[in-house]
C-alpha cells in the first residue's frame, strides 16, 4: 500500500475533525501530500502543524469557488492532484412532517451539492492529467432507510447514484469510489437539532461505534490500487450494527 500512496497529492474536504482528519493523518503517514479543506481554520492550522507535506485552504463546500481554490492550491503547491476526497457532510435528522426545510437545504447544499462542486473542480484537472480518483464518503443510512433520516439518506443516495452514472460515463482514466461508513465515533451529531434523534445516535455511538481510523484505512485501500483497478463501493460498519 505504501508504495502506491507515497507521493500522491490528495485533497480532502471536511478535514478538520472526525473521518476527514483521520484520513489526512493516515495518508500523510503513508507519504501522501495533503491539502486539507474545512470551514474551521484554527483546527486546520493545528493539524497541518503536525503533518509533513500538508497545506490547508479554508473551504465551505456550499460555495463552488471554495472547491476551486482547494483544487488550485494543490496544483499550485504540488503540480498536480491525484485524488479528491469529498468527505464534508452534515446530518439534520427529523421526521419529514416536521418540515425542517432549513435542515433539508443545508444537507442538500453540503452533502449533495458540495460533492458535485468537488467533482466539478477536480474533473478538469484529472482530464488534463489523464488520471485521477474521486472518493465520496457516503453512509450506510442510504442503504437502510429509517425514520428521521429520510432527507439525509436521500442526499447520500443521490451521491451514490451520481457516482455510478459517472463510473459508466468514464473511460477509466478517472476512477470513482464510494465509501459508506456505518456508526463511527465523530462529532456529526453536533449539527443535529432534533434532540431525540441526537440522543439515540449518541447512545448508539457509545455502544458500538468504530473509530474514524477504520474508515481512513478503507480509503487508503481504495486509492492504493493499481491504475487499472477501480474499487467501486466499500461498506464499512461495526460488526454488531444491524
Amino acid at each position: 500500500m505504501h508504495n502506491q500512496i507515497e507521493g500522491k497529492v490528495v485533497a480532502i474536504t471536511g478535514a478538520s475533525s472526525g473521518i476527514g482528519k483521520a484520513i489526512a493523518m493516515e495518508l500523510s503517514r503513508l507519504g501522501a501530500k495533503i491539502i486539507l479543506g474545512a470551514r474551521r481554520t484554527e483546527q486546520l492550522e493545528k493539524i497541518v502543524d503536525g503533518l509533513s507535506n500538508a497545506i490547508y485552504v479554508t473551504t465551505d463546500v456550499r460555495h463552488k469557488a471554495d472547491l476551486e481554490r482547494l483544487v488550485n492550491a494543490a496544483v499550485t503547491e504540488y503540480g498536480r492532484l491525484d485524488v479528491i476526497i469529498n468527505n464534508a457532510g452534515v446530518a439534520r435528522t427529523s421526521r419529514i412532517d416536521e418540515l425542517d426545510i432549513e435542515g433539508w437545504e443545508e444537507m442538500i447544499d453540503i452533502n449533495l451539492k458540495g460533492v458535485l462542486y468537488g467533482m466539478a473542480a477536480a474533473i478538469p484537472v484529472f482530464r488534463q492529467q489523464q488520471s485521477g480518483h474521486i472518493v465520496n464518503i457516503i453512509s450506510t443510512s442510504g442503504l437502510k432507510i429509517v425514520p428521521t433520516q429520510g432527507v439525509y439518506a436521500g442526499t447520500k443516495n443521490a451521491v451514490r447514484t451520481i457516482a455510478e452514472a459517472f463510473r459508466q460515463e468514464s473511460d477509466g482514466t478517472i476512477r470513482i469510489t464510494g465509501i459508506s461508513p456505518g456508526v463511527v465515533k465523530t462529532d456529526l451529531t453536533h449539527s443535529m437539532k432534533n434532540r431525540e434523534s441526537q440522543a439515540a445516535i449518541l447512545e448508539m455511538m457509545e455502544q458500538l461505534a468504530i473509530s474514524p481510523e477504520a474508515i481512513a484505512r478503507a480509503v487508503c485501500y481504495a486509492i492504493s490500487q493499481p491504475a487499472d483497478v477501480e474499487v467501486g463501493d466499500i461498506v464499512i460498519r461495526p460488526s454488531r450494527q444491524n
